[in-house]
């Protein structure tokens, strides 16, 4: 018979049935006894918890145990002495289970097993059908056993949740957690829990937020400080160094075959060559090798892949994105060009980078490689060509076909794998891959198709499309060229129209795509933009599916991906059938309508998500924009630029477009299309982001001015693009005549869309801001921060708390100045915005400096190393100038000139962050040579400073200055001196 306690109390026979047990009294009876299986509990006890007024004679308890022995057995229940005892098993009471495996489950958990531990944890709480001992809920008696119940199923909870987050299932524990925090305020497990499940799903500043909670609750509620535990949580999070989201050597489906020693050799030769080249045909198996033999290596590795990538230019911006590196900060402006940041972002990093597929960008590679590796000398490059590089120093491994036994055993695993129990004779396996001419590739297409037809046919119809009986040897690789394009032909001779039509359609996509995209434009037909026209059919997924079986496309981490051979031949045939114009046009639109949709998505709680999938496919991006650009189409170009501003702005890759801005604006001058006066403003802004922009932004700023005063000025619906409004803002903020784009921003705080009234709120503080009303100004932006924190778009929350840091530091709020920069920090580390986050950093040290001038050093050169890594200038001169601060502090005056003068050298004077480094690196040299007795050159520095502060701020006065993060005695030497 099995028991429960945990919920209202019921009794089961083996085969289910349920005992009736009668009222109350004797319900409460059996739930006291089977707290304590086996054990005595004394009669009087029993009479005392049941009724604690005395009511209840000794005559009617045993009334109620020979009522329950008529129920349950006789022998259930059993006398003893002056007692009772419940003679069952522990492990037959849901209680006595319930503890077992909630030991068992810790358990598992202190011993490194979560998934054991959280699959004991389940099955422990599955037990709970209610309260704890429910029927005893109406007396005094059991309170000590609830209580220990309800504690025990507490904690299995906890160590449930734990065994989650160990197991990477993040999503569902933070609801649940709240949940629970909000019912045990106090438990400092759960809110330690839960501070780890949002920083493990990026939420850095909600962890923070939930960590001031519970230490506030904890002071004022119980006069205690946190445990040690959250302590050391909160100092993880405060301490947290965002690495790139780098790219690793993609993880392979299939064995690796044939070719280990040459892996080995390719990594041992990687080890005295800084630039190793492999050469060879397309087929061979470059690709393969390079993953082998970098995973073999003994640096830290990034893959490029560039079989997708159609413009050299495009060649830094690729690896950029293949390091996880943004080109600019979160806010837009000048700076370096890619190959300057890359080179600033490798010049210490110790890392093998592979760039394959560099043959049809043979001239690019070798100029980008060479410049590399002249400046950053712990770097290696390992690529693969069907061409040497031609750069000095460069290592040539010839990749040659697989040796016979060698392709005779891939052609045997890879039909193995599409036909169970393969067999053939040696000899026929042999004599297809030499036809073959042992192509890796070829072998792959030739094997798939083992899944339709027997190996005779196979052999058969091989030699009928390559014109040989026998096998050939001694080929060259322009034969080899031959021989694969024969196979990858007959391949696709054996398609259905479908399959045919789906895959050359494919090939627009220039680096594979999501299912749904595939469908979206290989299902559209021929007809004029905007209509499927005829011909467009019904293709299914199941067309996809096959086309995977065939191996002519494949697929990995949700993506469909086509061998860049095999798309080379489909793009020939999809010009061959007269489609080119039309696959390209349904690209387009299928690129201009996901841009469109993620637009307003980019705004809210779904940024991280939508940045991933527009990243994903950025390359989807250019190839669209390029083709409205080449074929004069300027009001898609116009429209496809606007649409995608908000993500490239973001993301920090705007420099990625700003070649074809430029372009369009030369194409339409100063009148854009009816109705795209916001899209040329965008337009003009994104072209400005890229080398040489300064001509196209001051050519072209008043009528994009004038455009997009017209899209948002009035009382209208406003524009349909207002992350432009905000860029226009901080890019005018450094212009002669600024206040026009901050009137145009700041008069939005009236429209619906709540993002856009956090923008102008934003914008709005500058001018209280700028004219000595603090007060204001921290409302405006406090206003604009919930705001942001309201929609969930940690860019622009980034921003604003790191104005508001400023001013609490303005006014002498340390400790408030650093825990805003602690939050700004969490928003850009999420968002992988490596210089910003460096830029933070700097923050945090100017606020710490003078209370804490350790802690502000380990700052200032941890934010120096980020800067360093993410190849930004602006950040590193900020970096640099802290650290002048500080060698200036300790009275080494040479350390800090150096420092000082390299941070001018570095900062962008175009770009409003790079302000307040510049007065103050201008203040430190001031100092230095007042402090040497140079008078003359003091000034002369102090008045550069006021000058580039009123640039930025409005005034030179020391309340102004102290905006610019200047201490107070500095701020006012520097005012002393303006003009």
């Amino acid at each position: 018979m099995r028991f429960c306690i945990l919920g209202e109390t019921l009794a089961r026979r083996d085969d289910g049935t349920e005992v009736p047990l009668g009222g109350p009294a004797r319900r409460a009876l059996l739930t006291l006894l089977l707290v304590r299986p086996r054990e005595v509990v004394a009669a009087e006890r029993l009479a005392d918890e049941m009724a604690p007024d005395g009511s209840l004679s000794a005559h009617a308890l045993q009334s109620q145990v020979s009522r329950l022995r008529a129920a349950l057995g006789a022998d259930v229940i059993e006398r003893a002495g002056a007692g009772y005892r419940l003679a069952v098993d522990p492990e037959d009471v849901d209680a006595g289970r319930f503890e077992r495996l909630a030991r068992e489950g810790r358990a598992a958990l202190a011993g490194a097993d979560p998934g054991r531990a959280h699959q004991l944890l389940c099955s422990a709480l599955e037990l709970w059908r209610g309260p704890a001992l429910a029927d005893l809920a109406h007396l005094s008696g059991g309170d000590t056993a609830r209580v220990r119940l309800e504690e025990l199923r507490l904690g299995a909870l906890e160590d449930r949740i734990e065994a989650e987050l160990r197991l990477g299932r993040h999503r569902g524990a933070v609801a649940e957690l709240r949940g629970l925090t909000g019912l045990h305020p106090l438990r400092e497990r759960l809110a330690a829990l839960l501070i780890r499940a949002l920083s493990a799903e990026g939420g850095q500043a909600e962890a923070l937020a939930a960590y001031e909670e519970t230490r506030g609750r904890l002071a004022d509620e119980l006069g205690s400080d946190p445990s040690a535990e959250l302590v050391s949580l909160h100092r993880e999070l405060l301490d947290f160094d965002p690495s790139p989201a780098q790219v690793r050597p993609p993880a392979q489906l299939t064995s690796f075959v044939g070719r280990d020693g040459e892996a080995a050799e390719v990594a041992g030769m990687l080890r005295v060559a800084r630039l190793v080249t492999l050469v060879g045909p397309g087929g061979v198996g470059k690709t393969r090798l390079s993953v082998e033999a970098a995973g073999a290596a003994d640096d830290d590795v990034c893959f490029v892949a560039l079989a997708s990538l159609r413009e050299g230019s495009g060649l830094p911006q690729a690896v950029l994105a293949a390091l996880g590196l943004r080109e600019n900060g979160l806010q837009p402006g000048g700076g370096q060009g890619p190959v300057d940041r890359l080179a600033t972002a490798l010049a210490d990093r110790v890392l093998l980078l592979v760039l394959d597929n560099c043959e049809h960008l043979a001239g690019e590679a070798a100029a980008l490689a060479g410049r590399l590796l002249a400046v950053c000398p712990r770097l290696r490059i390992l690529a693969t060509s069907r061409e040497p590089l031609g750069v000095i120093g460069e290592h040539l491994w010839p990749v040659r076909p697989l040796e016979g036994a060698a392709a005779v055993r891939l052609f045997t695993e890879r039909a193995s794998a599409v036909r169970r129990g393969f067999t053939a004779a040696p000899g026929r396996v042999e004599r297809i891959c030499a036809a073959l001419d042992n192509l890796p590739l070829a072998i792959e297409l030739a094997a798939a198709r083992l899944r339709t037809m027997d190996v005779d046919d196979l052999a058969e119809r091989l030699d009928d499309r390559l014109g040989m009986a026998a096998a050939r040897a001694n080929r060259g690789a322009d034969e080899r060229h031959r021989t694969l394009r024969a196979v990858v032909a007959w391949s696709w001779d054996l398609l259905s129209g479908e399959e045919q039509r789906a895959a050359r359609r494919f090939t627009v996509f220039p680096g594979g795509a999501t299912a749904r995209a595939a469908l979206t434009v290989c299902r559209a037909g021929g007809g004029a933009p905007g209509s499927e026209g005829p011909g467009s059919g019904v293709l299914g997924s199941e067309v996809l599916e096959s086309l995977v079986d065939k191996s002519l496309l494949e697929l990995s981490g949700g993506r469909l991906r086509m061998l860049e051979t095999v798309r080379a031949y489909g793009a020939e045939r999809l010009e061959e059938a007269g489609e080119t114009a039309s696959a390209g046009r349904a690209h387009t639109r299928y690129v201009l309508e996901l841009a469109r949709t993620a637009d307003p998505l980019l705004r809210g709680a779904g940024q991280l998500e939508w940045l991933e999938r527009l990243a994903a496919g950025h390359g989807d991006l250019l190839s669209a924009l390029g083709r409205a650009v080449g074929d004069g189409h300027w009001e898609t170009a116009l429209e496809l630029l606007a649409a995608a501003s908000t993500y490239l702005w973001i993301r920090g890759v705007s420099g990625s477009v700003a070649v074809q801005a430029a372009a369009v604006l030369d194409a339409v001058g100063e009148a854009p299309p009816a109705g795209l006066g916001e899209e040329f403003a965008a337009c003009v802004l994104l072209a400005a982001g890229g080398p040489g922009g300064l001509a196209p932004w001051r050519r072209h700023r008043a009528r994009a001015g004038e455009l997009l005063a017209a899209a948002w000025d009035g009382d209208g619906p406003g524009g349909r693009y207002p992350v432009v409004l905000l860029v226009w803002m901080l890019r005018n903020a450094t212009e002669a005549d600024p206040l026009d784009a901050f009137a145009l921003v700041s008069a939005q705080r009236g429209r619906p869309e709540p993002w856009v009234r956090a923008v102008a709120a934003y914008v709005s503080g500058f001018g209280p801001l700028g004219a000595g009303d603090p007060a204001a100004a921290e409302r405006a932006f406090a206003e604009a921060a919930e705001g942001f924190r309201a929609t969930g778009d940690r860019w622009g929350g980034a921003l604003v708390l790191d104005v508001l840091a400023g001013m609490a530091a303005a006014r002498g709020d340390r400790a408030g100045a650093v825990a805003l920069t602690d939050e700004a920090l969490a928003l850009t580390e999420r968002l992988g915005a490596l210089e910003d986050s460096a830029d933070l950093l700097v923050n945090r040290a100017d606020h710490l400096v003078d209370g804490d001038p350790e802690r502000a050093g380990a700052d200032y050169a941890r934010a120096e190393s980020l800067a360093r890594r993410a190849g930004g200038s602006a950040a590193l001169a900020a970096a640099l100038r802290g650290l002048g601060d500080l060698a200036l502090r300790q009275g080494d005056r040479a350390r800090a000139e150096s420092l000082y003068t390299e941070a001018l050298e570095r900062i962008d004077p175009h770009w409003v962050k790079s302000a307040g480094s510049r007065v103050r690196a201008l203040a430190g040299l001031g100092r230095i040579a007042e402090a040497c007795g140079d008078r003359a050159a003091a000034r002369s520095r102090y008045a550069e400073a006021a000058a580039s502060a009123a640039a930025v701020v409005g005034g030179t006065g020391p309340a102004a200055l102290r905006l610019l993060g200047l201490p107070q005695d500095i701020a006012d030497t520097v005012a002393a001196h303006a003009p």
